[in-house]
Parts: structure tokens; C-alpha cells; sequence
């Protein structure tokens, strides 16, 4: 091991010094060093997220790239593997230095820009009018559908701050057990959205216990055309027929989606 990596390791528990914030888990002459550092971070919209970062220096470090793994429970896996390659790129740059504070410095400086790429591509392959995320500007709808909603009030209320702070319009639809989301807005604040409704604690399991939304599909998504009605606001409705539904969705000019995903969700 070598004294490169001791006398990081000592200003590593020196700078992370506040409680949690830094784990030394493992120190060996033949295996190296193992420790464990907890930071917060902002996401989107500010959002809290705690990252729980673990680095593995092997005996030849710095001379050698360490190991990495990244865990937070308010990321998806798929961040997590985003935010540990992008890591594995900036630890190249500090080959043969000591690298794990700028490691850390660089995340925190740039996990929001990480996390967002790591959502630009979803859509529902199964559907003819679906489509991916586009790099075009101009105004988007996209529809979601999801399954239920146990704790429907905080669910509803989260929503609506969610639409406002990204300055999306739409409507949040119920119908007996249908349970749909038409959102219209910018492709940049929908995509941030569709972040926020996977990785948020926005709902309970059967338990009560807080969870992510994991039975959300997104139906479709289409640039909005000429013959589409830009809705003005976000509302919260609630239908007691089918073709009051239809009627919403004629409104906005979007008989076409109506008619392609909506019955189908009654089979």
C-alpha cells in the first residue's frame, strides 16, 4: 500500500469528519484500502438526495484506478450506474494522484446534469404513436398511465407541485379504476417530470410503507401538432363515464391517442 494512499485515507477523515460522513471499512497491506463516504447532493428541482459513495483503493493505487460503487435510495439502478461511469471517466484523469475528494467534488457538481441524461429515452415500444424523447424543441403531450394510487391525496398534491414547479399543463384523469396522466409542456420539463415520477417516494405499499411509483407506462409521447389544443392549466378530474373521458380528450384535439391506448386499458 502505498504512503500516497495512507496519507489520503488520514485527509479523507479530516474533511469528512461529521458523523456518517466517512467509513473506513478496510485496511490491509495486501488488499488496500476500503472506505465508505455519505454526502448530500441537490437533484432536480433541489431535490435531496443522499449518495453513499464506496471506494476500494487496491494496493497499487494510485497507479491504478479504484473500484467504485454508488447507492441511494432516491436513485434508480440505472443512475447509479450512470453516476459510477461517470466516475470511472473522472478517476482516469486523476490517474497516479490521490482522487477521491475531487472525485466527490465533481460529483456533487455534476450529478444533476448526470441524472438527467439518464432519463432521455422512454417510451412504450409496443405503441405505433409512441415515441422516444426527441432533441427537437417545441411543445410536447405525453400520456402515462398508472396503475393505482394508494395514498391518493399526498399522491394528487405531489402532482400538482410537480406540474406547477416545471410549469406543465394537462390533466390528472380518473375514471373508476383508470387512472391517466396528460401532461403538455416543454421536452426538457417533461423529461425532469418523468425523473421525478420514477424516483420519488410519491406513494405507499400494502404495507404503508413510502415507495417509488413502479407500475407507471408511458403510453405515448408526440410533439404537439397544429390541430392539438394547448391546455391552459393542470386540473384534477374525475369522470363518471367513458365518454366523458372521450369528450376530454376530443376537446384537446387528441381523439386519436383516446382511441389508441384508452379502451384497451378497460379489457
Amino acid at each position: 500500500m502505498s504512503a500516497l494512499a495512507l496519507e489520503e485515507l488520514s485527509a479523507l477523515t479530516a474533511i469528512y469528519c461529521q458523523r456518517d460522513e466517512c467509513a473506513v471499512l478496510a485496511v490491509s497491506e495486501t488488499d488496500g484500502i476500503t472506505l465508505r463516504i455519505q454526502t448530500s447532493v441537490k437533484g432536480l428541482l433541489d431535490s435531496d438526495i443522499l449518495l453513499k459513495l464506496s471506494f476500494h483503493l487496491p494496493v497499487s493505487y494510485p497507479s491504478s484506478l479504484p473500484n467504485i460503487s454508488i447507492n441511494s435510495e432516491q436513485l434508480t439502478r440505472a443512475q447509479c450506474k450512470d453516476v459510477k461511469e461517470r466516475l470511472l471517466e473522472q478517476a482516469k484523469r486523476h490517474l497516479s494522484e490521490p482522487m477521491v475528494h475531487e472525485l466527490v467534488l465533481w460529483i456533487q457538481q455534476n450529478i444533476k446534469h448526470i441524472i438527467g441524461q439518464s432519463e432521455t429515452s422512454v417510451c412504450n415500444e409496443k405503441s405505433t404513436l409512441s415515441r422516444c424523447i426527441s432533441t427537437e424543441d417545441g411543445i410536447w403531450t405525453i400520456l402515462l398511465h398508472l396503475d393505482h394510487m394508494r395514498a391518493k391525496t399526498k399522491y394528487v398534491k405531489t402532482v400538482e407541485k410537480w406540474t406547477s414547479d416545471l410549469r406543465l399543463t394537462g390533466r390528472l384523469m380518473f375514471m373508476g379504476k383508470i387512472i391517466l396522466i396528460l401532461l403538455q409542456g416543454d421536452r426538457t420539463s417533461i423529461k425532469e417530470y418523468l425523473i421525478l415520477q420514477k424516483t420519488s417516494k410519491v406513494d405507499v405499499d400494502s404495507s404503508g410503507k413510502k415507495c417509488k411509483e413502479k407500475m407507471i407506462s408511458v403510453l405515448c409521447e408526440t410533439k404537439v401538432q397544429t390541430e392539438h389544443k394547448r391546455f391552459q392549466a393542470f386540473e384534477v378530474k374525475e369522470y363518471s363515464t367513458l365518454d366523458e373521458l372521450q369528450k376530454e380528450f376530443e376537446a384537446a384535439g387528441l381523439i386519436d391517442l383516446f382511441s389508441e391506448f384508452v379502451p384497451a386499458l378497460l379489457k
